[in-house]
């Protein structure tokens, strides 16, 4: 419970300084536009942070709800853990949960939703994307690139595990919603998840 409230307070002070910061200034139309589509943007981040606080420092309960590991640690990035049966966008249900891990903790830093091609109108204001090449991904987070399916090894090379799935190339969306990013909340790679890379 008292996670929840933090959780909460957290949403509340985060809301009000980005309020704050759209609104200030607001002396003609096109900042005051800019404090209503930041007010829609705060909204559904407030939304995502209460949905996904139950996974913040806790990997398990995410593999409990259908969460697996796709990826190891992608370097400025993290451990990609993906739900297969969530599609499309909600921001209460993010497709891709981003961990970092120092020693035996994990910590949620980004929520990720992936795309077969932009999309024509952006998921959330001031949306921006990555990319991911098409490629072959094992059951223990091991990725080949490959441009088919029928390339793919039939197991991980070096590790041996059992195939996964293929996904042809797609558009990528982060939100970096429980780990800060001076690269900004929609940055694919974050500078201060560096020191993590070896973990």
């Amino acid at each position: 419970m008292r996670k929840v409230m933090l959780a909460a307070a957290l949403v509340a002070v985060a809301t009000v300084a980005i309020v704050a910061t759209a609104s200030s200034g607001a002396t003609d139309r096109s900042a005051t536009k800019t404090a209503a589509v930041s007010q829609t943007l705060v909204n559904a981040l407030a939304r995502a942070r209460l949905a996904t606080a139950k996974y913040a420092t806790d990997l398990d309960r995410a593999k409990a709800d259908g969460y697996g590991i796709i990826t190891k640690m992608i370097p400025d990035m993290g451990y990609h853990y993906m739900n297969p049966k969530i599609a499309g966008f909600n921001p209460t249900k993010p497709q891709i949960l981003v961990y970092e891990k120092s020693g035996g903790f994990w910590q949620l830093g980004a929520l990720e939703w992936v795309f077969t091609s932009k999309p024509k109108t952006p998921p959330l204001p001031g949306a921006k994307y990555g990319a991911f090449g098409a490629g072959c991904h094992y059951k223990d987070g091991s990725y080949v690139p490959s441009e088919s399916q029928d390339s793919c090894p039939k197991t991980a090379p070096g590790s041996g595990a059992a195939f996964n799935f293929w996904h042809p190339n797609l558009i990528t969306m982060h939100i970096w919603l429980w780990y800060p990013n001076p690269s900004g909340l929609y940055s694919g790679t974050n500078p201060l998840v560096h020191p993590y890379n070896g973990q």
